[in-house]
């Protein structure tokens, strides 16, 4: 029987690509959790090195009835996600479900989403078209860049600067699904990048400043 999500002890959840709270139930929170079909969707997530946002998984039949979910839908066994193409190419995201293991295929363009399920082979509705415009590489996020940096490790600035280049890694998730219509700024992103270090610095220097001053003026 399917239980509440907050419920699944953390020990127990093995994909880290996901929460119990994405794939639970989007009606009560109720969760049933199919162990091949969260292997297949972590091994398609590491196969596109992308996040992968899920609109639907499992499905209360309840929740089901009231989002006009097929009466025998896969949702309600677990065993199927509707996952958006925000940030996927169509062609690319199938090509590697299918390589992963995934059998049903159910195509909603208008609604920007794919969905995808254990099966049995088969698939449905109006084919995505062609991508005008394909998507630039991913990069790292900014927190790892800065966790890796030789120059910044083991500094006591590095987390401060690190907290201030979040922002940045918060614009490239922005980016990422405003691509068409920003493209042309994401090659910014590194100087933007330093922009923040740099202001991050600044604040420093300001601190340690007000400190001295502050010093020297209790030894006068």
């Amino acid at each position: 029987m399917p239980g509440h999500y907050r419920d699944v002890p953390e020990s127990d959840w093995r994909w880290p690509s996901s929460s119990p709270a994405e794939i639970a139930s989007r009606g009560e929170g109720a969760i049933r959790i199919n162990s091949d079909a969260m292997d297949k969707l972590q091994a398609l997530r590491d196969r596109l090195g992308k996040p992968l946002i899920v609109r639907s998984a499992y499905r209360s039949p309840e929740h089901n009835r009231a989002v006009g979910g097929a009466p025998a839908s896969k949702h309600m066994q677990g065993t199927a996600f509707d996952i958006a193409m925000s940030n996927h190419d169509p062609g690319a995201f199938e090509a590697a479900a299918r390589a992963v293991g995934f059998l049903g295929f159910g195509y909603y363009p208008r609604s920007g989403f794919m969905h995808i399920d254990l099966g049995p082979a088969r698939s449905w509705g109006e084919p995505f078209p062609p991508r005008a415009t394909p998507f630039v590489p991913e990069i790292p996020p900014a927190r790892e860049v800065l966790a890796d940096s030789r120059t910044l490790k083991g500094g006591g600035a590095a987390g401060v600067v690190t907290v201030g280049a979040a922002g940045v890694e918060v614009a490239q998730q922005v980016l990422t699904e405003t691509q068409s219509a920003i493209l042309p700024l994401v090659p910014y992103l590194d100087t933007l990048r330093w922009a923040f270090i740099a202001v991050a610095l600044i604040g420093i220097a300001v601190a340690i400043h007000a400190r001295i001053d502050d010093w020297k003026k209790g030894q006068r």
